[in-house]
């Protein structure tokens, strides 16, 4: 199958590359399939979430873990449940970046990660309870630590 993507142009796929997301992402309910599809460079630290029934909606995510090694979202029993995971670890975690310019400016949500069970690729967008994470982490305030935490 092709796809036209936003910022890749026509890309080649097939059905098992894209992720499920059977509630879509906040805001965007409607949308519930996606192609991942990695930056140059990034090994696959950093992403564009290709919708696949809008050419022109895609979102820029990162590997928490890249910015922030402590990330620790704990998900419900309910999350789980939706994600078919049994624990937290078995899954993939993913946050949404707006990018601005300067880079240093653009930031992270750690409130609301994606996350993705790697072997049936269905994902869901969540708000973990208790967490103490926010969602605009400034992308400047991590390497102004030397990679420590803002969070």
């Amino acid at each position: 199958m092709q796809i036209d993507t936003k910022y890749f142009g026509p890309v080649e796929y097939e059905h098992e590359d894209l992720l499920t997301f059977p509630n879509g992402l906040f805001g965007f309910e409607s949308e519930h399939r996606f192609l991942p599809l990695p930056f140059a460079g990034s090994n696959g630290s950093l992403l564009c979430l290709q919708s696949v029934s809008t050419p022109a909606l895609a979102f820029v995510v990162m590997d928490p873990f890249s910015l922030c090694p402590d990330y620790s979202p704990v998900l419900s029993p309910e999350e789980l449940q939706l994600l078919g995971a049994e624990e937290s670890g078995e899954l993939g975690y993913y946050v949404l970046c707006v990018v601005k310019e300067p880079v240093s400016e653009s930031t992270v949500n750690l409130r609301c990660p994606i996350v993705i069970h790697p072997k049936d690729r269905t994902a869901a967008q969540v708000i973990p309870e208790g967490t103490p994470y926010h969602m605009r982490h400034r992308l400047g305030d991590f390497s102004d630590r030397g990679g420590a935490a803002p969070c």
